[in-house]
Formats: C-alpha cells, sequence, structure tokens
C-alpha cells in the first residue's frame, strides 16, 4: 500500500483513533486480516468470524510489528476503531484507488475468471507494474485486499469479481471503481442461487453500468459470442470493444484448433494486425479467455504480435485449473479440481479427448474422474447427466463418478448413452476413488479430475501426482 499516517487511514475509513500516541505514525506494509501474516508496518485488519474473532490477535499483531489494528472496539494497543470494520475496509481501498491514479480494469463472467485475469496480468506487466488479485479472492473482504497491495509504481490494478447475487457486482465496482469492465460469459454457474441466466445476466451487467463514460475514458469488453452479454452494449455509455469468433468482434481467432496436448493453436486478429497464437493452457475454452486479455492490452497499447507472444508464453498463475503433471512412469493428471460447472466440465472433457489421441496411440487411455456441480439448482439432474452423455460422445475410456446424488446421475448419463458396463463407475468418495485408481491406472494414461470446490478432489489428483494411486 502506499504510505498513509494512521490519521489518514482514520480520516480515510470514519474511523476514531485509539491508544495511538503518535498519529503521523506511517502504515507503509500491506494490509492483512491474518495476524500470520503481519510484517513490520503492516495495518491488522480484525474480522470477527464464525471460528476466530481477529480482534483477539491484535496484541500479537502489534508485538509482530503492525502500526495499529482495523477493529471493531478497542483492543488496548494501537487502534482505528470503526462501525463496520468490512465497509471500513473498502473506503480504505477506494481512498487508495483515488490517489494513485491507476488504471483498474475489474472483470466477471460465469465462468474463466481466474484464467483470464491470470492471463491479463501477465500481458499488462509487459506494459507497466500490474497488482492483480490472487487466486480467487474476488469477495468483499478479498477485492480490497487485493487493490491495498498497489504502490505508487502501480499503473494497473487488475480486479476479478464474483458474484452470488443481484448487487454484488455494483457493491464491488463502488469499492474499486474500473475504467475498463469486461464480462466473459453468462452461463450455468451458481444457477440455482440466482433463479436462472437471465438474473445472471442482469448481475453480471452491473459491471458495464459501473464504467465512465467513452468521453471520459471507460471501456466496456463484451463477448459477442455470448448473447446475453452482447445485450449489456445497451447498459453502458462506455466505448464498447467485442471479442470472440464471431465476425462482429473487434479482437478475434480464427483457424483455431487444439494440438495433441490439448492446448489451443489460433490466429489472433485485432485492429491493428494479426499474428498467431499457441496457448500453454490446456483446452479451448482458453481461447475466449484469452482474446479477453487481448482486448484489454490492446485497447491499452499493446500491438498485436506482441500480445499473441505474451498470449503463447503465459502460464497459469493459479492451482488446480486445468494443472497438467507428466508422471515419470507416463501416466498425465489433469488437476482441475478447483470447481466446475457445465460450461468448464465440457471444456475439459473436450480438452482431455484431444489428449487421448496421442494417449491411445501408445497404449494409454483417459480417465475422467468427475464429481458434483455444485449450486445447479432444479438444472442439476439435466446437466449431470448431460455430462455423463459427454463423456461417452467423447470417446473418454473410463469415467469415475465421486461423491453422493450427483454423482450417480453422471453414472447414470454415461451408462443410458452408450450402455458402459465396466467403463463407467460410482464410488463414494475420494479415498474410493484414490483406491480404484491405484489398482487400475497404468503407464500412457490421462486421468483428468475435476468436481466443484466442496467435493475435495483435488486429493485424487495429489494422490496421483505424488506416486500414491500407482
Amino acid at each position: 500500500m502506499i504510505p498513509l499516517t494512521l490519521a489518514e487511514v482514520a480520516r480515510a475509513v470514519g474511523g476514531s483513533m485509539h491508544d495511538i500516541p503518535d498519529s503521523d505514525v506511517r502504515v507503509t506494509g500491506p494490509v492483512v486480516r491474518d495476524s500470520r501474516e503481519v510484517v513490520p508496518g503492516a495495518l491488522f485488519v480484525a474480522f470477527a468470524g464464525e471460528r476466530a474473532d481477529g480482534h483477539d490477535y491484535a496484541a500479537g499483531a502489534v508485538t509482530d510489528g503492525a502500526v495499529a489494528v482495523l477493529a471493531a472496539r478497542p483492543v488496548g494497543v494501537p487502534a482505528i476503531v470503526v462501525e463496520d470494520v468490512q465497509a471500513a475496509l473498502g473506503a480504505l481501498a477506494r481512498h487508495v484507488i483515488e490517489l494513485l491514479g491507476a488504471t483498474v480494469v475489474a472483470l466477471t463472467g460465469s465462468a474463466g475468471k481466474t484464467s483470464t485475469k491470470d492471463l491479463l496480468a501477465q500481458l499488462l506487466e509487459r506494459l507497466a507494474p500490474t497488482v492483480w488479485t490472487p487466486g480467487s479472492l474476488n469477495n468483499e473482504i478479498g477485492l480490497p485486499l487485493t487493490a491495498l497491495q498497489a504502490d505508487e509504481k502501480t499503473r494497473h490494478l487488475v480486479l476479478e469479481m464474483g458474484a452470488r447475487g443481484i448487487g454484488h457486482i455494483r457493491y464491488l465496482t463502488g469499492l474499486t471503481p474500473p475504467r475498463i469492465g469486461m464480462v466473459l460469459n453468462v452461463g450455468s454457474a451458481h444457477i440455482g442461487e440466482f433463479g436462472g441466466r437471465e438474473q445472471i445476466a442482469i448481475a453480471k451487467g452491473e459491471m458495464v453500468e459501473a464504467l465512465p463514460s467513452a468521453e471520459d475514458g471507460g471501456i466496456a469488453v463484451l463477448n459477442a459470442d455470448d448473447p446475453l452479454v452482447r445485450e449489456m452494449a445497451s447498459r453502458t455509455t462506455a466505448r464498447v470493444v467485442r471479442f470472440g469468433e464471431s465476425e462482429k468482434a473487434d479482437y478475434r481467432a480464427e483457424n483455431v484448433r487444439l494440438n495433441d496436448r490439448g492446448q489451443a493453436v489460433f490466429s489472433l486478429r485485432t485492429p491493428t494486425g494479426c499474428a498467431d497464437v499457441t496457448l500453454r493452457l490446456y483446452g479451448e475454452h482458453h481461447v475466449s479467455n484469452a482474446l479477453a486479455a487481448a482486448a484489454v492490452a490492446g485497447e491499452l497499447g499493446m500491438p498485436a504480435q506482441e500480445i499473441a507472444t505474451a498470449l503463447s508464453e503465459a502460464d497459469s498463475l493459479s492451482r488446480w485449473r486445468m494443472e497438467v503433471t507428466e508422471r515419470p512412469d507416463g501416466v498425465t493428471v489433469v488437476n482441475d479440481a478447483y470447481n466446475a460447472n457445465p460450461e468448464s466440465m465440457r471444456a475439459a472433457l473436450r480438452a482431455l479427448a484431444a489428449m487421448g489421441t496421442p494417449a491411445r496411440a501408445r497404449g494409454g487411455r483417459t480417465w475422467a474422474v468427475l464429481g458434483q456441480m455444485a449450486e445447479l439448482g432444479e438444472q442439476s439432474l439435466a446437466e449431470h447427466d448431460a455430462v455423463g452423455r459427454l463423456a461417452v460422445r467423447l470417446n473418454v475410456s473410463k469415467l469415475v463418478a465421486v461423491g453422493g446424488t450427483e454423482a450417480a446421475w453422471l453414472q447414470m448419463g454415461a451408462y443410458n448413452e452408450g450402455s458402459w458396463g465396466e467403463e463407467s463407475v460410482h464410488v463414494s468418495d475420494a479415498e474410493a476413488a484414490i483406491d480404484l485408481l491405484r489398482r487400475e491406472v497404468r503407464p500412457g494414461d490421462v486421468v483428468l479430475v475435476k468436481a466443484s470446490r466442496s467435493v475435495g478432489l483435488e486429493a485424487v489428483a495429489l494422490a496421483l501426482i505424488e506416486g500414491a494411486a500407482r
């Protein structure tokens, strides 16, 4: 964070100072909510959670070097006391962003937010110092904490924004007002909470409504291939830039294909030129993510060839998202266990199918180890059934459905589509899946592991990577 005196912090958050002998002492370190992350000069934010109350760690945080605590009550050490700690954290983030004058780029969508954010961050880093959301810290607490990582050198701030309902994006953009706002797609993720894709579109469209006008430099980056996103152009006064495979897209992918490693290859066409891209990321769905990142980078001045080079050199910066590991014995593990929705599940299966062609040539098989896709509401049965059927249509060798009722629907979809017998199996949990894979995975096989985060299937992938499933 840029250095601020405690008096400046107190004014920014509307708080009162307690037990502070010198209000001119400056916060020179990071703003943290975990006392274990305190370093000299830090500001410790005391949240009262269900399992722990940060106020109980205030004294220790100051002992470890924090100059003060942002708290809801006096804690016996230097503190700025506010009525609402979360609101105060957001107010501090907005204050710092206003002082910095950096370009804030915010993005949202039903799928691909984190991967797109990682790609975009790596592109913009080539232009100027950039701060971006770590992992998926895209909520009311993670977002301002990310923004507060920016300092005087920061020129770009790339912020991922998630939503669980209407009004959430509006709130987040109020904390960190973007100049460039991106909507990737409107899919089925969290559809059970929203009540329908139209409601999701209303929520995601709050991103473009928050942008400044075209005259003031606002840019809305929209997916030309998604009808619900295209329609958001009518909800903004910002200049609209489109990406996708549509001929109407300003940043377009042509001649898209997957190589035998499941990585996308395409020609990138931009308003300033064309260049070829071979992504290091796995799966055709990353083409759309790459185009979204290219659109922002292009609008900020990066030439087409440099964009293509940067995309071709970019890696995934976040764990368990199509993370590919090749074991010494020839088993390939694709760990995509961080989360799942119908769109990302289908994309992962198609990537697995592409990787299966060379695997079969060397005698290997493809395994889809899949679990529940959460928060699908009334669509859950149909969507799980459809994923099971898709596994058959893509000629996946083995399907292992892991978990309860939803996993049984996955397995039943596969069985009904292909009359599979031993090719599909339903097991109770991750341990049962590991036991099965220990017995049956052999050199040359490719194993995809994917489910919603709550299922915990990363344990299966990690056991395979460590060789425990051999």
